[in-house]
């Protein structure tokens, strides 16, 4: 595409919906400065919005719908044309999308691991029988019971600040989060340490931007070209890919992380028992250009070892 074909499909505004959290508006206002600078003569602006999921926080999400929650209102906007563009941190946003959206663009992976955050304690290991952990996500929750079952989880809800306002009034020994949050929210001195992806599986998407539009919005996707990241892209589309074969949610305890190692795409998943009792895993190899194939061959692995049968129980 020539200069000038390109100025004449850019918009002249650009709206991004963004749930109004400081994780969320830190992701739209990233993305809202790339625009910028890419699009001089276009207006970039940001719609903040609460969303359900933000509203309710004394449930967890596994028990209210799912991660679909944080998604919902900003695709309504972006139906209703009050925005153009969302952005979304990939593992909130459902693995099916509605009829009438994509994925327009995938940005460049944050750090997608799990990170040990704790004001006494260096790590896990040095945690004591009894100690509390909080964290949300039966993910986390199941990996961590497997290997620590004299440790007592309970759940964490609320934004980043507010999770960790509850770790430092003294109600957790320690919290489990989303290293990529606390960086990009200049939290990451907060990390104590970092929790590797053998220890704790990320979940599906972790740490990976997701820029969502309408369906027939088709001239976005050439817009938001420059912030695709390939590599990015062919892991979280993998990840994706097993988790909806395997029907994956807030309701169930998986983790899925692809990586590209010597040009390949090496991608590990699991499925556990919310308890941990139970923890099958898979590892595959396959082409960066084939990455749902690899995905959905993850599946199959988990789904071979009785992978479906935790799932039917936990769908009971």
């Amino acid at each position: 595409m020539n200069q000038t074909t390109q100025a004449q499909s850019v918009p002249s505004k650009l709206v991004i919906a963004s749930r109004e959290s400081a994780l969320a508006m830190w992701q739209a206002e990233h993305i809202r400065d790339r625009l910028r600078a890419l699009y001089p003569q276009t207006q970039v602006s940001i719609l903040g919005m609460t969303t359900q999921g933000d509203q309710i926080l004394d449930v967890t999400l596994s028990k209210i719908g799912g991660k679909g929650l944080f998604v919902k209102e900003l695709e309504t906007a972006l139906e209703n044309g009050s925005a153009d563009i969302a952005v979304h941190s990939l593992k909130d946003v459902p693995m099916n999308l509605p009829e009438g959206f994509m994925l327009a663009c995938i940005g460049e992976r944050e750090d997608p691991r799990d990170a040990f955050v704790s004001n006494n304690y260096d790590n896990l290991q040095a945690l004591p029988a009894g100690a509390v952990v909080g964290t949300s996500s039966l993910r986390r929750e199941s990996q961590l019971r497997a290997r620590f079952p004299h440790l007592k989880i309970e759940p964490l809800r609320g934004n980043v600040q507010t999770r960790l306002r509850k770790l430092d009034e003294g109600q957790y020994a320690a919290i489990i989060l989303a290293a990529a949050g606390l960086k990009r929210l200049g939290l990451g001195d907060r990390i104590r340490n970092v929790i590797t992806s053998e220890d704790s599986l990320p979940a599906v998407g972790q740490g990976a931007l997701g820029i969502e539009c309408r369906a027939d919005r088709a001239d976005l996707v050439g817009v938001l070209a420059p912030l695709h990241h390939p590599d990015t892209a062919a892991c979280v589309l993998a990840e994706r890919a097993m988790s909806r074969k395997l029907g994956g949610s807030c309701q169930v305890p998986l983790g899925g992380f692809a990586e590209v190692v010597d040009g390949k795409l090496r991608m590990r998943g699991f499925v556990a028992t919310p308890d941990g009792s139970r923890l099958i895993r898979a590892e595959h190899t396959g082409s960066v250009n084939a990455p749902e194939a690899l995905g959905d061959a993850v599946a199959e692995d988990l789904l071979k070892q009785g992978a479906g049968e935790i799932l039917a129980a936990l769908a009971l």
